[in-house]
């Protein structure tokens, strides 16, 4: 009896073990560590059933206590540089000396104003990055009260552009988040800020646009919702609120000219705000997840090039070496359709999706390799900070070079010592370098510059200057599928181009 009552003991105590062992991992409980701000989500989709009413007040009510007015103040320092006139005697006998006769440095405080959110109860607010970007004092103003809290930053991340500010409060206004991926092309939004410091504005539009991507001069990593709600400077930072006034997004940029709104502005979306959040309260900074391929957008030329049905995946231009790519057998050419089950539209999709991952983290990749679909499992590794130095040109005359004559208004030449040490081509590497590229020329619309590398004329590998002549003559069809090396920037390797042919047969 008393071993059965030991076995029994023994037994339930397993039990006990294993089920919270479950409760733990589904509720993602963390032993020893904080379990992080207490945030409301709903995953729903929004009622689209349901018919307008004549206000959206309660919407507002439930919402707007939530945004904030941020007022942050950074120290600037400036340069009074000293021009030689001042030393003339008649200036100075007419204005004295009270102008310096030595540069000078002057200091002053700047103060800028923004919005912000508060996401939970115990304080803790999401906001844009360059809202509090160098700041030296955050004060955070909330309610009708405008009852002031100094804010300590918790972790930025300018890739991005989102914030996490903290004030020591209780029971604070906390937003309910929605789920951005539930968001329609179509659906009424608010959005809630202090333009101009005119605070708790309110203004309505629709999701003109969803995945906006690929804008120059915003975000690394893009993922926009875009909207024709009024935004305008000082909206930055604040809500973005579907028809039930729930978070789905964080307002951060507009396309404007003269700096007002046009009714094109943009949203980081909460789920990927959220997700910077979560990882910036744990740890202090994002760690993304790193495969080590150069991706590129599919154009209907290197879709045709490919044998491809649509432009939809992110091609392959070059594995870096060393990189979890490589060692899973990823290789240039190849067409990555969808990323751990999620469908991949273009690059930056696909660059989102990978940032997205812990580093260490097994990712699924479903890609097409020479007509063949094919699913790879690869440990993705950490996101370095930065790749490669500057780009560089051949710095050498075009004269007597031969010229790729299907290749409108490119001129080619060898790759010798000179060349490769210029542009830091990798050894391993043969192809045709361009030395020249006509403006208004097929080449240069398809985006051919001075110093890139031909490696390949449809799929066949290029190794001189002859080489890229030749291929170009035996070229068929409208278009040719090149294969080019590139340094630009922080980056280099290869890439894919489709170029008009001008010798079409």
């Amino acid at each position: 009896m008393k071993f059965i009552s030991r076995l029994l003991v023994g037994v339930c105590s397993a039990l006990v073990g294993a089920l919270l062992v479950a409760v733990v991992f589904h509720l993602g409980i963390s032993w020893g560590k904080d379990a992080g701000p207490d945030i409301k989500v709903e995953t729903a989709p929004v009622n689209r059933d349901a018919r307008l009413g004549a206000s959206f007040a309660p919407v507002v009510k439930k919402a707007a206590p939530s945004v904030v007015y941020i007022y942050s103040t950074r120290t600037v320092h400036e340069r009074l540089v000293h021009h030689p006139f001042l030393n003339d005697p008649i200036f100075r006998q007419f204005f004295g000396d009270q102008f310096p006769n030595e540069d000078q440095e002057r200091t002053r405080r700047e103060r800028s104003l923004g919005s912000g959110v508060i996401v939970s109860p115990d304080g803790y607010i999401l906001t844009a990055n360059h809202v509090v970007d160098g700041a030296d004092e955050i004060e955070i103003s909330i309610g009708e009260n405008k009852t002031e809290y100094t804010a300590k930053v918790v972790g930025t991340d300018p890739p991005t552009d989102v914030a996490v500010l903290k004030i020591d409060g209780k029971d604070m206004p906390a937003i309910t988040l929605a789920d951005s991926d539930q968001l329609e092309i179509g659906d009424i939004v608010l959005a809630i800020g202090n333009p101009y410091g005119l605070s708790q504005t309110v203004t309505m539009g629709i999701v003109s646009a969803l995945g906006r991507n690929s804008l120059a001069g915003f975000n690394q990593y893009q993922d926009f919702i875009q909207t024709d709600a009024a935004i305008n400077p000082g909206n930055s930072g604040g809500a973005l609120v579907d028809a039930e006034g729930r978070l789905v997004g964080i307002n951060t940029a507009i396309f404007s000219r003269d700096g007002g709104n046009q009714g094109i502005g943009f949203a980081v979306p909460i789920n990927l705000a959220r997700h910077v959040m979560e990882r910036l309260i744990a740890g202090g900074r994002v760690m993304r997840g790193y495969l080590g391929i150069l991706p590129q957008n599919l154009t209907p030329g290197l879709a045709k090039g490919f044998g491809l049905a649509d432009q939809n995946g992110a091609l392959v231009g070059d594995v870096l070496p060393g990189t979890p790519a490589e060692k899973s057998g990823i290789k240039p050419g190849d067409i990555i359709v969808a990323f751990n089950g999620k469908a991949i539209v273009d690059a930056p999709s696909f660059q989102l999706a990978v940032s997205e991952c812990a580093p260490e983290s097994l990712a699924t990749v479903d890609l097409f390799s020479n007509g063949h679909k094919k699913t790879i499992t690869v440990t993705l590794a950490e996101l370095p900070v930065k790749l490669s130095p500057r780009q560089n040109e051949p710095n050498r005359s075009d004269a007597g070079r031969p010229r790729a004559d299907a290749l409108d208004g490119v001129t080619v030449s060898d790759v010798d010592d000179q060349v490769r040490q210029q542009l830091m081509f990798p050894d391993k590497h043969q192809g045709a370098v361009i030395v020249d590229v006509e403006q208004d020329s097929n080449s240069a619309e398809a985006g051919l510059q001075r110093g890139d590398v031909i490696l390949e004329i449809n799929r066949q590998p290029v190794t001189d200057a002859e080489d890229a002549v030749k291929f170009c003559k035996q070229a068929r069809g409208d278009q040719i599928l090149l294969k080019v090396w590139r340094r630009n920037g922080d980056f280099a390797g290869a890439h894919f181009l489709s170029v008009d042919n001008a010798n079409k047969k």
